[in-house]
């Protein structure tokens, strides 16, 4: 594979020679005998790869990785080592560097290395442009806004991914929480780590600890192997707690010491493992009310919230209710032909939208599918009037009963409020909370308290 190297070496000798036998195998080769001459190269040259000696006139391997790392932190670097330099050269690795060969070197030890390293970097230019086509076609970049809290959002969401920071990201159902957060990850410079994302209310309470910090063999009945967690996975990344609210106590202080150590436990080990990640958290609930019924640790609330966000309800932003809905169709692949009539851009405007994006997002593929012809019309769209929808409850009877005379308790009536939302919901909290026109933790509270 021919790429740009920049050789750095004090010995005159050395260098001519393995000049020679760089460019036989293909590769565009420029020289420096020192290195201010190396970052002076790396400046101008701009090579796809540094092969260097650790030990020159001017200053040593480190100095010098550290240069070419503040300048352009994707171009690898291979140290050239003499045996009694090794140790500085795998401090060079643990600074960055790709791969250190030691002297006297087989030449075609040195080719293959450098081939490997230009390999990894191609990858890794195509990985970024593979994430950004990926960003592109799935709405990732199509995150713009006429609303000026939102585009407030995008732009705060944009300084901050370049840090380290925590970030806690708060809105209801279907409002874009995760979306927020792999756009906050592709903006960071851990873009090129893996983003795991884990729902923490779709995890049974006895297996959330093992699921977020792994396992060793026989920690416990079923656990027939070790196995890493969520946290593990992604090292050098990002991990994104979804629904953070939904976590038991005992669970947050455990969350908390990982957080804050950056080292978890596996379940049924005494090893400690550090962790290198960033945390994002998300949550549709009010966690400061949380803390203050005393079911969410302060601590971590404030650990969480180092940036807060809160994503606008979709009903708070209705400029943006058209554009998007023109976004999910191109996303369906729909021809140009395909549009939608006045009266369906009239309804979708004037809707409540209680599922925010993710009910629009249907909203449009199921227009798209059942549309007759080129126009999507608002019988297609599926959505009802919700005043009407009240009005037609009211006149089946839903809440037309008659209180007996020795009384009834309000406590059943609730319960059995309850019970029928999530029937219509087929068990669907969120849904059942927008039936029942109660926030989701307000339902899940009574389901708490009712013991339903």
């Amino acid at each position: 594979m021919a790429g740009r190297i920049l050789l750095i070496d004090d010995d005159d000798s050395l260098r001519r020679v393995t000049e020679y036998n760089l460019v036989a195998a293909g590769f565009e080769v420029t020289t420096a005998a020192s290195g201010k001459e190396g970052l002076a190269g790396f400046a101008e040259y701009e090579p796809d790869l540094v092969v260097t000696d650790v030990e020159l006139g001017d200053m040593n391997g480190l100095e010098l990785l550290a240069g070419f790392k503040k300048s352009n932190p994707d171009v690898p670097v291979i140290v050239i080592t003499a045996y009694g330099t090794i140790d500085m050269a795998v401090k060079a690795m643990a600074q960055g560097a790709f791969n250190f060969i030691t002297k006297p070197f087989d030449r075609e030890a040195l080719r293959m290395s450098c081939r490997k390293a230009l390999e990894l970097t191609t990858l890794k230019s195509q990985k970024r442009q593979l994430v950004e086509e990926v960003d592109r076609l799935s709405g990732v970049e199509g995150m713009e806004t006429a609303n000026s809290a939102m585009a407030e959002l995008l732009d705060t969401a944009m300084r901050v991914a370049e840090s380290e920071a925590t970030v806690l990201i708060s809105g209801e159902s279907g409002t874009g929480k995760e979306l927020l957060a792999r756009l906050i990850h592709r903006r960071s410079a851990r873009r090129d780590g893996p983003m795991v994302a884990v729902n923490c209310a779709a995890i049974p309470d006895n297996l959330i600890e093992s699921e977020l910090f792994g396992h060793v063999k026989g920690a416990f009945t079923g656990a027939v192997a070790s196995r890493k967690g969520r946290f593990q996975s992604a090292r050098d990344g990002t991990i994104f707690l979804d629904e953070i609210g939904e976590l038991k106590l005992d669970m947050q202080a455990k969350l908390l010491r990982a957080i804050q150590e950056k080292e978890v436990e596996p379940v049924g080990s005494d090893k400690i493992e550090k962790v290198d990640i960033r945390v994002i958290a998300a949550t549709n609930r009010n966690l400061k009310e949380l803390v203050d019924a005393g079911e969410f640790r302060e601590d971590l609330y404030y650990r969480l919230s180092v940036i807060p966000l809160h994503l606008p309800a979709l009903r708070d932003r209705p400029e943006d209710i058209k554009t998007l809905a023109r976004h999910f169709l191109k996303k369906l692949g729909a021809p140009d032909s395909v549009r939608f009539s006045t009266a369906a851009l009239a309804r979708l405007r004037d809707y409540d939208w209680p599922g925010n994006i993710r009910e629009l997002q249907n909203a449009v593929e199921r227009g798209f599918i059942l549309r007759r012809g080129e126009e999507i019309t608002p019988d297609v769209l599926g959505l009802k009037n919700e005043t009407a929808q009240a009005g037609e409850a009211g006149e089946k009877g839903f809440l037309d009963f008659s209180i007996p005379d020795e009384g009834i308790s309000l406590e059943e009536v609730e319960k059995s409020l309850i019970r029928k939302a999530l029937e219509k919901s087929n068990g669907n909290r969120s849904e059942a909370a927008r039936l029942l026109k109660v926030p989701r933790h307000v339902l899940i509270y009574r389901l708490e308290k009712f013991d339903l």
